[in-house]
């Protein structure tokens, strides 16, 4: 995965995006709130689709912000530097997002109330995601092939670093009561049920109108229209290349791995992952 970048800690950031400065201010400078909602990703696991499910429920369904303000408005990441002047302005309570690992996040983030919604995907899908994103970001070098993207990915070569030391990270919180795990995979298969949990962990009371609001308004067609959702206004997306909006499904990476990558990840996913002791939904539906 080719881009202009720096290392911060060991791991590749995007120049004119992060800078050591902005990296080091979110965290060990950066004041969380105790009423804030963290929606905490690694890159392409379902960051903008878990934006508009919890910019809706905070809204109780209401669809005013999300048609006028964008992704990036409604919940910006705290470590892009040119979002610091407009979180410290976000109403209450702040849905603000982030792809940094467990152990640069915020030091005020483990002293506070605040929540942690974090998504998790299917990581051959990622890759999936990740290669086609590349092609149409601006900030990218689009890759030579799909070998080599992969190759990339499993070495930790990719934007935030490594997929597999991202998730153990944030695995050591699943049992803290602030933290809320999900996958893109359950979001698929039960977008009302899974919302229906989201709005309990958040404490958020909607009635059945309100929670059908929300899931008619977050589904993939619905954001793919949605100008203020589909990153078509966004200047970093090369438009004529592809939509940001891809697909919005799982298992696409069935249609792009062959039988020999296939069972090359298998092999390199259950030997990083076996001191987890943990299976996620993709693995028990499997």
């Amino acid at each position: 995965m080719s881009f202009d970048h720096f290392y911060y800690k060991g791991m590749r950031f995007l120049k004119d995006v992060h800078s050591e400065e902005s990296l080091s201010h979110a965290e060990n400078e950066f004041e969380v709130f105790d009423d804030d909602i963290y929606n905490v990703t690694f890159p392409k696991s379902g960051t903008n689709w878990m934006i508009e499910i919890l910019n809706l429920i905070k809204h109780k369904g209401d669809i005013t912000k999300s048609d006028v303000l964008s992704m990036q408005m409604r919940s910006p990441w705290y470590e892009i530097f040119r979002f610091h002047e407009y979180i410290f302005k976000m109403d209450s309570p702040r849905i603000i997002s982030s792809h940094l690992p467990h152990h640069i996040f915020a030091k005020s983030y483990f002293k506070s109330k605040a929540k942690i919604i974090y998504t998790i995907r299917n990581p051959r899908d990622v890759i999936v995601s990740m290669f086609h994103f590349t092609k149409i970001v601006n900030l990218f070098t689009p890759p030579e092939n799909f070998q080599s993207f992969m190759e990339d990915f499993i070495q930790g070569k990719t934007l935030y670093g490594s997929w597999f030391d991202h998730v153990k990270g944030w695995m050591q919180m699943k049992d803290d009561k602030r933290f809320f795990l999900i996958t893109y995979e359950e979001l698929i298969q039960d977008l009302r049920g899974s919302v229906v949990r989201l709005c309990k962990f958040l404490g958020q009371e909607l009635d059945d109108a309100q929670i059908d609001s929300v899931v008619e308004h977050s589904t993939f067609k619905s954001m793919k229209e949605n100008p203020m959702s589909n990153w078509s206004q966004s200047d970093i997306v090369d438009h004529s290349k592809g939509t940001f909006l891809r697909k919005g499904i799982s298992g696409d990476w069935k249609n792009h791995f062959t039988v020999a990558q296939s069972e090359y990840f298998d092999k390199i996913y259950q030997e990083k992952m076996k001191d987890l002791n943990m299976s996620f939904f993709w693995e028990q539906s499997s």
